[in-house]
């Protein structure tokens, strides 16, 4: 089994296990054009340090999963003008009940220019604490197109195309197109993960503004004055194999979670196609924004 990590939140943990069901996708341009990068810049994202308690929601696979708990720990910080640096780390450990239990350990960091120009970044997989894989690279954005730069597994360099978006642009579209009331948002995603070589096609269904004073969170986020007053939505990220969007397809996973405009995420639910994990937010630091000078 492997565990990896999604471009989104801006790299929230998911499998590449086929099995999700079905879903037809969004005819193009459905909501209006995407959000532009100019749009995305406006959004404010808060430096910030969360924990997420994992476990298992349901089961639906022909071999069930009998038990999953882990833990993710996400630490987002930077601004626009000193790019958005992130410290993620997601432990699994994963039960069949054939007597075989699994412990999967992702460890990914990323910096990313402030306007979407460069991204760096560098992730290793461990199983059952033996590295699996380890990938080290860099992006850059150019006239020709993305130019990607890689040292591990290997020494490569090729280019991946120009209508592309990074991990926390991505971000800043969703609640820029959350603003705009859209409910409907498709981008390409290249954020490293993998291989170093994956892109992903990705289908956003954002759901109605969840008013302050409506389903008050009970978990870490209660109580945080940052938090309180802010608009949150609902959203659903499906990411296909690029290349193989239109008509009926299937998602190679999907993440569910609540969306502050501010960036911060809570009440995940991240769908590996044979089983559903939840993670409940423990924990949560808002940190002070630095001011670009």
């Amino acid at each position: 089994m492997k565990m990896a990590a999604s471009p989104i939140f801006p790299v929230l943990a998911a499998a590449g296990m086929a099995g999700l069901l079905a879903m037809p996708a969004a005819p193009a341009g459905a909501q209006g054009a995407a959000p532009s990068v100019a749009q995305a810049a406006a959004v404010s994202l808060a430096p910030h340090r969360a924990v997420y308690d994992l476990k298992l929601a349901n089961t639906r696979g022909k071999r069930p999963m009998q038990s999953v708990r882990g833990r993710i720990l996400y630490d987002f910080s930077g601004s626009p003008c000193e790019g958005y640096a992130l410290q993620f780390r997601q432990v699994s450990e994963l039960d069949t009940g054939e007597g075989k239990v699994a412990v999967s350990d992702l460890r990914a960091t990323t910096w990313e220019e402030g306007g979407a120009q460069r991204l760096r970044f560098n992730s290793q997989n461990y199983l059952d604490e033996r590295l699996r894989e380890t990938v080290d690279g860099q992006a850059e954005r150019a006239k020709a197109g993305i130019a990607v730069k890689l040292t591990k597994p290997d020494d490569k360099t090729f280019d991946v195309g120009t209508d592309l978006v990074f991990p926390t642009e991505h971000v800043r579209r969703i609640v820029t197109a959350a603003r705009e009331g859209k409910t409907l948002l498709e981008v390409s995603v290249f954020d490293g993960s993998e291989t170093g070589e994956k892109v992903y096609d990705t289908l956003t269904i954002i759901g109605r503004q969840i008013p302050p004073d409506e389903r008050k969170p009970t978990d870490a986020a209660a109580g945080q004055a940052a938090l309180a007053q802010l608009a949150r939505w609902p959203v659903t990220i499906s990411y296909f194999d690029k290349g193989k969007a239109g008509g009926e397809q299937t998602p190679v996973y999907a993440i569910t979670f609540e969306l502050y405009e501010n960036g911060v995420s809570r009440a995940l639910t991240l769908d590996y196609g044979d089983f559903i994990v939840s993670g409940e937010m423990t924990s949560i630091e808002i940190k002070d924004a630095k001011p670009c000078p």
